[in-house]
């Protein structure tokens, strides 16, 4: 029977559009990788189970939790973080709504939300009030903001469709 190693791993990880190369132990979660090595720090860790959503990021385009997924597990995988989806002089479409209506409170849970419903606005860009909660009972907000983040995801949706909002 052989022991675990616990030397570190060498890992090649694709994290918005960038290749790091980085050495970690095996078990090491994405979210510490992305905040502690990559200083990636939009990525917040909130329950550590996967339940507030405050973690959310994509992999290969799709929503998962950091705090659920080993780094290890990302090679030859796309990472896609909250960085990538606007700049504080550029913010996304998404971003300037949740300014706009208020939908920021404290601010923890946003950067989860944001890859949430950049995400879910790509596959369902004219949703209703209802799925938009549905969607968003994934993320937990600790300020129960809930209201205007609807609206802010709703006027989201309609500006992404080229409407007044």
């Amino acid at each position: 029977m052989t022991a675990p190693t616990h030397d570190p791993l060498t890992l090649s990880l694709s994290v918005n559009g960038e290749t790091h190369e980085i050495r970690v132990p095996a078990r090491k979660l994405l979210s510490d990788v992305l905040r502690e090595d990559l200083a990636l720090t939009g990525t917040h860790v909130g329950c550590e189970h996967g339940v507030c959503g405050a973690c959310t990021i994509l992999i290969d385009g799709r929503p998962a939790r950091a705090c659920l997924t080993f780094a290890a597990q990302m090679e030859g995988h796309e990472v896609t973080t909250v960085e990538a989806m606007g700049r504080p002089d550029a913010l996304s479409v998404l971003q300037q709504a949740l300014h706009e209506e208020h939908g920021l409170q404290c601010g923890f849970c946003t950067p989860g939300i944001v890859v949430t419903f950049e995400h879910y606005l790509r596959e369902n860009p004219d949703p209703t009030a209802e799925e938009v909660r549905d969607v968003l009972s994934g993320n937990l907000c600790r300020c129960t903001g809930y209201q205007n983040i609807v609206a802010a995801v709703l006027k989201a949706a309609a500006r992404m469709r080229g409407e007044a909002a």
